[in-house]
Parts: structure tokens; C-alpha cells; sequence
């Protein structure tokens, strides 16, 4: 019934803002002490696991993998579907460490912006084409040599489910740069946890992880048109499939 779903988000909402506020707050004041990775499983890891299981208990969603074993040993280029706020904490704790490719305003949110500034992000100006191409490039690639994944969303905002956005290049661009593969990540989170809005819906979002894909000797242009492809197949599959 649609009250029971109204009370459980709000449920989560409640838990998830205490969460995020005390959470950022310790993460503010004592993750700078900490190095690099053991900074980001402290503030990161521990709060989105802390999310993801508040959002199981209330709200009743799960997740299931498939293809983990496609995860290359070394970190890569990770392009994900974006049509939910839930990929955004559950790729922070699939690939550890990482840094991902955001907006720069949004290191300016109280608690979550303050601690996540302290993570290496690659937050760029996207009123500046040119230039956030050039700083995801240069950024990126020492990211990549210090252990990180990079991970961006290519089609650049959140899509509805059933619907598809034209990739963008900076994802492949880095990557051929960099002489790293492309791993590509496709969910149906949408369903149980649709873009904004608060409602959401009991269920397991399926995962599907790509095999990785060779940039070395491809233009961006091919290797793009590769990982589009095989993201569309994905969704395809994906939706075809009853919710559960």
C-alpha cells in the first residue's frame, strides 16, 4: 500500500540525514588524521554501508551482481548508468578507493561536501567544456597511479528508466589517455529508487558489470560507441526482466 512505502521512506530519509550529518561530521574532524585509503573506507565505506543497510531495513531494497569477476585487478575507468541516487552509494563501496568525476558545487554541501573534499574528487567546471576535459584528463591519470578507480556517469544526468543519453567523451578520452581499460556498469536501481523522488519501492536492483574494454589503439569515438552499446544491451536485458 502506498502509506506503508510513504512511512518507510520516510523512515529512511530520517536515518539517512542523522547518518550523513553526524557521519560528516567526524569525517570533517578526524578523517584528515587518517592516510589516503584507510580516509576513504573511514568516511566513505563505513557511511554508505551504513545507508544501504538503513535503505534494506525500511525500505526493503536489495542488490544483486552479476559479472563482478569482469572487475580488472588494477583500477580502471568505470562508466555507470546514472537513473537513481542509489549507484552513487553503492559504487562507493564496490570499488575502494576511488575518485569520482562531480560537479564542483557539490563540494559545497554542508557535512557531505565537506568530508567528501577531503577524498580527492575530480570535481570540475562543466560551464568550461574545454577546460574540465583538460583537468579530467590530467587529474585522472594521477588518480589511476595512485590505486584510485575513476568513475564518471556518461551520459551526464540522471535518465529515466527506459530512456538513454548520448555518451559523453571525457570517460573514454581519460582512459585512452591513461592506457587503462573500460569497465561499464548498468543497474535498474530506477525502479525501486526513481530520481527525484522520496517514495520508494521494496525490491533487488539487479547490477550487471561489463567485461573490460580495450582502449589501446582505438579512437575515443569507437571505444564510446563499444561501451553505448553495450550499456543499451544491458538496460535492455535488465528491464525486460519483471521487478523482484
Amino acid at each position: 500500500m502506498k502509506w506503508v512505502a510513504m512511512v518507510r521512506s520516510l523512515l529512511f530519509l530520517a536515518g539517512y540525514v542523522v547518518t550523513t550529518v553526524v557521519w560528516g561530521t567526524l569525517g570533517v574532524l578526524t578523517g584528515w588524521l587518517l592516510p589516503y585509503r584507510a580516509r576513504f573506507v573511514y568516511i566513505i565505506v563505513i557511511w554508505t554501508q551504513m545507508v544501504l543497510g538503513w535503505l534494506r531495513l525500511t525500505c526493503g531494497i536489495r542488490h544483486e551482481i552479476k559479472g563482478r569477476e569482469h572487475l580488472p585487478k588494477d583500477p580502471c575507468v568505470v562508466l555507470a548508468r546514472h537513473e537513481s541516487t542509489w549507484e552513487t552509494l553503492f559504487l562507493q563501496s564496490l570499488l575502494v578507493p576511488q575518485a569520482t568525476v562531480i560537479k564542483r558545487e557539490l563540494l559545497r554541501i554542508p557535512f557531505f561536501g565537506w568530508a567528501y573534499s577531503t577524498l580527492r574528487p575530480i570535481a570540475i567546471d562543466r560551464s568550461d567544456g574545454r577546460g574540465a576535459l583538460r583537468s579530467l584528463i590530467r587529474v585522472g591519470k594521477e588518480r589511476l597511479d595512485d590505486g584510485a578507480w575513476v568513475i564518471l556517469f556518461p551520459e551526464g544526468t540522471r535518465m529515466a528508466p527506459g530512456e538513454a543519453g548520448r555518451f559523453q567523451r571525457g570517460g573514454a578520452a581519460l582512459a585512452s589517455a591513461a592506457g587503462r581499460p573500460i569497465v561499464v556498469i548498468a543497474h535498474d536501481a530506477g525502479r525501486y529508487w526513481p530520481a527525484r523522488k522520496w517514495i520508494k519501492n521494496p525490491g533487488t536492483i539487479q547490477v550487471e558489470i561489463s567485461p573490460p574494454i580495450a582502449t589501446a589503439g582505438r579512437t575515443t569515438a569507437e571505444v564510446n560507441r563499444e561501451a553505448e552499446a553495450w550499456l543499451a544491451d544491458a538496460m535492455a536485458r535488465l528491464y525486460a526482466k519483471p521487478a523482484t
